[in-house]
């Protein structure tokens, strides 16, 4: 699994991947997590607002800074 996290770099997008590692560490799934700050890829998704959450190439969230609770309930629907 590669998760990825879009965005410029802001706490935001740096909040957003602390979150995403907690969910990660919490359940025990291996996924290998990248952040993606050049603005060319970044809209190459469809993503107008930073941050954003992209699990194996598929949109999951953007605009806004999920809690570990919620990406664990994403990653239980995706693995």
């Amino acid at each position: 699994m590669i998760i990825k996290i879009l965005g410029s770099g802001c706490k935001n997008c740096v909040a957003l991947k602390e979150n995403t590692e907690a969910a990660l560490k919490e359940t025990g799934i291996k996924a290998e997590v990248v952040k993606v700050q050049d603005m060319k890829d970044i809209v190459s998704y469809g993503v107008m607002q930073t941050p954003a959450l992209v699990i194996d190439e598929k949109v999951m969230s953007f605009g806004k800074v999920l809690k570990s609770s919620d990406i664990i309930k994403i990653l239980e629907k995706v693995k």
